[in-house]
């Protein structure tokens, strides 16, 4: 579909063509005479109807600005300084929002990566999608709900007349992120703009959405502009690959050529860090495996939920983690993977002694978890410490560094205050941070010095065993190696034991030992990662290990 003002594509002119571009960011909203930052400098490249590629690099490579550039949609604060952005021959750059609307979701469209504020959460799938259709000019409510059911099947969603009705919060993340999709093809555009689309998504689950946009740029011809640091996904999914540093290309070209013998320095370092490319980890000492700091045995934790409506509803069980076992030996990193839904948060609360088990046993350093006592948490709490997601919504904007990493010692092991001090000052330097961030609030560091923080936090009461949920799921690939990196040499200094929870595989084939694979609450395989990354015996753990992104290039 087109409008009268974008002409069709030719084989002669690119469906997209960025010429030059150059972004920047004002600091005080709307005054044009505040000064521009550049964030973007002289960008260019081209995407021919039916094409992938896709534009990679960490956090501040102008990734998303160029994006949000091309379609339109910059924060109130950026500027197009400089170049041009040719739909089909046309410059787009300097057109008004109104005259860019009627190109939105008709020749262009996005997929958004936060799956929290894409979506309406008062207003149900099938009105938010039908409004994609309102408004570009469709009348029948009938036939806009045959699209919008349409579309649903589609994008492989069951009961579509049940999606039609819901609301957002009543979807899985792989289904809001496959109405999202919906939304984007729903008026078959030109070129669909796909930013970081599944990295919130298991691995399981992200394949399928990826199958989704192959699908549907097979059938349809759509372009795909494919905004992503995970440099698996580019060698599986794209056709040509832009690498991008500080707002400007290093290199770009076939993906094939680039990943394979990169020209550029940043290009071979970025693989290098990629964990898609990196093979398990080496074999650790037998002397290791002599003891175990943590043993789950038989563990079943289940919740009460009501059924039916009232008054007639009832109280049932929901069983959400069902007769898990598994050994942690004493230094060594033990994994837990599986899909959302697969018991691994559950299991790890536990763990944590923040919920008793409703039977079995868990062991955490010597203590029962079962029987644990009022008096025996401190000890509890000086044994196993917590690593969370997100380095950014984890500590307190309120406190500073020191504060936040000394909290621990004064609430469960007062020390006088400069020896708290000296400690947090001895771990801050420990994990690489220097000592001029003691003073600092979390928002004046990056994403990788906050998780430094919360490690170190993790470290001050010296506890034998860390719980890492997703620690580097939120981080990009050069980051996320130097965390993985940090926590290794950790490990082997001080004789750490780890329980990783992850649904990146990848990153699990680098960092554990150990895994266990949780489907449904239950333990489907578990031994050594490098038995059964390369012998699965369970078909649910071959499908997770088939979604790995990158395969494709190490097939190559």
């Amino acid at each position: 579909m087109s409008t009268p003002e974008i002409s069709p594509d030719t084989p002669s002119v690119p469906l997209l063509a960025v010429e030059s571009l150059s972004v920047g960011y004002t600091d005080a909203r709307g005054d044009a005479r505040t000064p521009v930052t550049p964030v973007v400098h002289g960008v260019s490249f081209t995407i021919r109807a039916g094409e992938v590629v896709a534009l990679v690099g960490e956090s501040g490579s102008g990734k998303s600005t160029i994006a949000q550039s091309v379609i339109g949609l910059l924060p109130e604060t950026g500027r197009i300084t400089a170049g041009s952005i040719r739909l089909n021959g046309t410059d787009i750059a300097g057109w008004p929002q109104a005259r860019l609307d009627p190109l939105r979701g008709a020749v262009i469209s996005l997929v958004p990566q936060d799956l929290g504020h894409a979506l309406n959460p008062v207003r149900t799938i099938g009105a938010q999608i039908a409004e994609v259709f309102r408004l570009h000019g469709w009348r029948d409510r009938r036939a806009v709900r045959e699209q919008v059911l349409s579309l649903l099947d589609r994008v492989g969603l069951p009961d579509p007349a049940l999606r039609y009705r819901q609301y957002p919060h009543e979807l899985s993340g792989g289904m809001r992120q496959r109405v999202l999709i919906a939304m984007a093809v729903a008026l078959r555009p030109a070129l669909i703009i796909a930013d970081e689309p599944t990295s919130a998504l298991d691995v399981t689950v992200q394949k399928r959405v990826l199958d989704l946009l192959d699908d549907l740029r097979r059938e349809a011809g759509t372009a795909v502009l494919f905004v992503t640091h995970d440099l698996g996904i580019a060698a599986d999914r794209a056709d040509r690959v832009v690498v991008l540093q500080g707002g400007q290309v290093q290199e770009q070209g076939d993906v094939r050529q680039v990943l394979t013998a990169p020209a550029h320095a940043y290009t071979a370092r970025l693989l290098a860090d990629a964990p898609a490319f990196h093979g398990p980890r080496p074999s650790r000492p037998a002397r290791l495996y002599a003891d175990a700091d943590v043993v789950v045995d038989g563990l079943v934790q289940e919740f009460s939920q009501r059924s039916g409506w009232a008054p007639f509803s009832r109280t049932q069980p929901f069983r959400a983690v069902d007769g898990v076992s598994f050994r942690v030996a004493r230094g060594t990193t033990h994994a837990l993977v599986g899909e959302s839904g697969s018991g691994k948060t559950t299991t790890i609360r536990t763990l944590l002694g923040f919920t008793r088990p409703t039977a079995g046993t868990v062991q955490v350093n010597g203590l029962d978890l079962a029987t644990l006592r009022h008096d025996q948490v401190p000890a509890l709490r000086r044994s196993i410490q917590l690593v969370y997601q997100n380095p950014y919504g984890s500590l307190d904007p309120r406190q500073t560094i020191a504060e936040i990493v000394g909290e621990p010692l004064r609430n469960f092991d007062p020390v006088p205050k400069p020896e708290r001090l000296r400690q947090v000052a001895a771990l801050i330097e420990r994990v690489g941070l220097p000592q001029a961030v003691l003073s600092r609030p979390p928002r004046a560091l990056s994403g990788g010095q906050r998780q430094r923080v919360a490690i170190a936090r993790a470290l001050i009461l010296k506890p034998q065993v860390v719980v890492l949920d997703e620690a580097v799921s939120a981080l990009d690939v050069t980051v996320q190696a130097q965390i993985l990196s940090l926590l290794d040499e950790l490990q082997r200094d001080l004789g750490l034991t780890y329980v990783f929870v992850s649904h990146d595989l990848a990153v699990v084939r680098q960092i554990a030992d150990t895994v266990s694979v949780l489907q449904g609450g239950r333990v489907v395989e578990d031994g050594p990662v490098e038995q059964v990354f390369h012998a699965p015996a369970s078909a649910y753990t071959r499908d997770l290990l088939a979604a790995i992104p990158g395969r494709a290039r190490q097939a190559a």
